[in-house]
């Protein structure tokens, strides 16, 4: 390794320490949700011809992501891995590459023995091939009586504004089942009904939510849970978001939210 490699990397881990000890005075948020974008656009700044190397690479580093959770304490994540549009739009043979990658690098390890999270899964499934539907709910049932207190929910086959829909349609459904009136439902719903009907019911809303990739947009992701969350745009590809960049978000969290 060249000498300006070594200057690189030690001055790397200085700055990381600095980070950690910023982060470490909190406080540190609860539940990080995050938007993984840019991965097709880093496969092609990296010179690959193939841009769906770039899910490769960015479903592999979910699980790097979670290991930084993991050391700061951070015990819920919701990962927004494909939208209803990003499953059935797709050419279908870049989608049936990423259904793969998603049961046999997301499900797949998170239901190995030894791994710490537990597994909720948030989105139409029926949208989604059959083996990855049985992959997730194979996983969520696997996972289920873990109680380490970590958890993670992934959102695929997902939309906020579908969810809501669906949401309302079953809280509307089960009411009129019991025999409630038009005027009753008018009247007494709350939003606490509805969100007892959402994907995500069970799971606290996150705190901070993350985007790579430089867009400052939340393109449906958890848009009734995150009202209040802090946002954070990242200007890096997610592949090549780092430990740093992971740190920088905390440590922006914090300034935020320190009176």
């Amino acid at each position: 390794m060249s000498l300006r490699a070594l200057l690189k990397d030690a001055l790397y881990a200085m700055y990381e320490r600095r980070l950690r000890g910023q982060v470490a005075r909190g406080p540190v948020p609860r539940h990080v949700a995050l938007i993984m974008d840019g991965n097709r656009r880093w496969a092609r700044e990296q010179g690959y011809e193939n841009p769906s190397v770039g899910h490769q690479y960015g479903v592999e580093h979910i699980h790097d992501a979670l290991g930084w959770c993991e050391e700061t304490g951070i015990g819920e994540v919701t990962i927004f891995v494909a939208s209803t549009d990003n499953v059935r739009k797709r050419g279908s043979a870049q989608v049936a590459y990423y259904m793969e990658l998603i049961e046999h690098v997301i499900a797949a390890r998170i239901a190995l023995p030894g791994n710490r999270w537990r597994m909720h899964v948030a989105g139409r499934l029926d949208d989604l091939p059959d083996s990855t539907r049985h992959a997730l709910k194979l996983t969520e049932e696997v996972t289920r009586d873990r109680d380490t207190g970590h958890h993670l929910t992934v959102a695929i086959g997902y939309d906020g504004r579908v969810e809501i829909v669906d949401a309302v349609r079953s809280l509307l459904d089960q009411r009129v089942r019991q025999g409630a009136t038009i005027e009753e439902l008018a009247t007494t719903i709350t939003d606490d009904d509805i969100a007892a009907h959402l994907y995500t019911a069970g799971r606290p809303d996150p705190e901070l939510v993350i985007r790579t990739s430089g867009e400052q947009r939340m393109s449906g992701f958890l848009l009734w849970q995150a009202a209040e969350s802090e946002l954070h745009f990242c200007d890096v590809y997610w592949p090549g978001f780092r430990k740093v960049d992971f740190l920088r978000a905390l440590r922006a969290y914090a300034r935020g939210r320190r009176p």
